[in-house]
């Protein structure tokens, strides 16, 4: 007899799986199923709704996975595989970015959100560390804030630290299954202890030499919130790749670029060197910023290779 379940956690070859509200075992996949989803390295994610069947008090198998609503995902550092599916069927994503230790750079933020409107997933952009910054580092705050509210995008200021803003986040997140990311040492685990101190996730230290966090997520693991919800904890990313997406639709994923699509001369166009392009003359009118165009052309131009790397 088959139940039910939700993914809670992955760690490779075996998944918790969380059932008859509250119950949790470990289980393995079926190897048909295994088969079935051979394009990526994992077949089955945290959020995705499965059918298990329990062999003994301590283990089950995954024997079918429901369609998801939606999934991210990144390029695999296994070279034999395409991608790998951080979770599935996210209500939110909540990108948390940092000014300095470490530097969360423009080309990764926009990345993710690549990514994200790929998957159809709406994301919020959370500045962490606000406590240590000086007036200047406040002022490049605003002025990345400016480029992403201007194209639709939420941002919102906290300290995981000093506990700052953090009841907006919980209003945010109420109810909702919601994917925490960004580079490691943006400070995810102590912002999910600060949000919800029940808990009590293992925080890493920043490496002084590289001001780089040190991995303390090796996982994907999915949390009840207290006040309602779930929240996802993803390991740290050092980039993301284009992964089964057409370089003539990228500009789609840039909502301020995709608002100037039907205004280029060529429908093929991709915003480089046509004639009359509305996207070029958007830029050079300061309608669209430049950092997003770069990442754009970052993106066009990137190596299939170049992004397996990814952590």
């Amino acid at each position: 007899m088959s139940i039910i379940g939700l993914v809670i956690k992955s760690t490779g070859s075996w998944y918790k799986v969380r059932y008859n509200n509250g119950k949790t075992i470990l289980c393995k996949v079926k190897g048909k199923l295994r088969l079935k989803e051979a394009q990526t390295t994992n077949p089955i994610t945290v959020g995705d709704i499965v059918d298990i069947s329990i062999v003994d008090d301590k283990t089950g198998v995954i024997e079918k996975i429901y369609e998801r609503k939606n999934y991210i995902i990144r390029r695999s550092v296994n070279l034999s595989r395409k991608a790998h599916i951080i979770a599935a069927n996210i209500d939110q994503a909540l990108l948390l970015v940092t000014i300095i230790l470490p530097e969360t750079t423009t080309t990764f933020i926009d990345r993710f959100l690549v990514a994200a409107e790929a998957y159809r997933i709406p994301t919020k952009i959370i500045f962490n560390k606000i406590d240590i910054y000086d007036e200047e580092l406040m002022q490049e705050v605003h002025r990345l804030k400016d480029i992403y509210t201007k194209i639709g995008y939420e941002c919102y200021e906290v300290s995981a630290a000093k506990g700052t803003n953090l009841e907006q986040l919980k209003t945010l997140m109420h109810n909702k299954s919601s994917l925490i990311s960004g580079n490691s040492g943006v400070g995810k685990s102590t912002l999910i202890n600060a949000i919800d101190p029940t808990l009590e996730l293992r925080i890493g230290e920043i490496s002084s030499f590289h001001h780089k966090g040190k991995h303390t997520t090796t996982f994907s693991e999915m949390f009840e919130l207290e006040f309602g919800g779930y929240i996802i904890d993803t390991p740290g990313i050092k980039s993301f790749g284009m992964v089964d997406m057409e370089k003539k639709e990228l500009a789609h994923y840039f909502p301020e670029m995709f608002a100037y699509l039907d205004k280029c001369q060529y429908y093929n166009c991709i915003h480089i060197y046509e004639p009359n392009c509305a996207v070029k003359v958007a830029l050079e009118e300061g309608k669209i910023a430049p950092s997003r165009y770069i990442s754009y052309l970052s993106l066009l131009d990137e190596d299939e290779n170049k992004y397996r790397a990814a952590q």
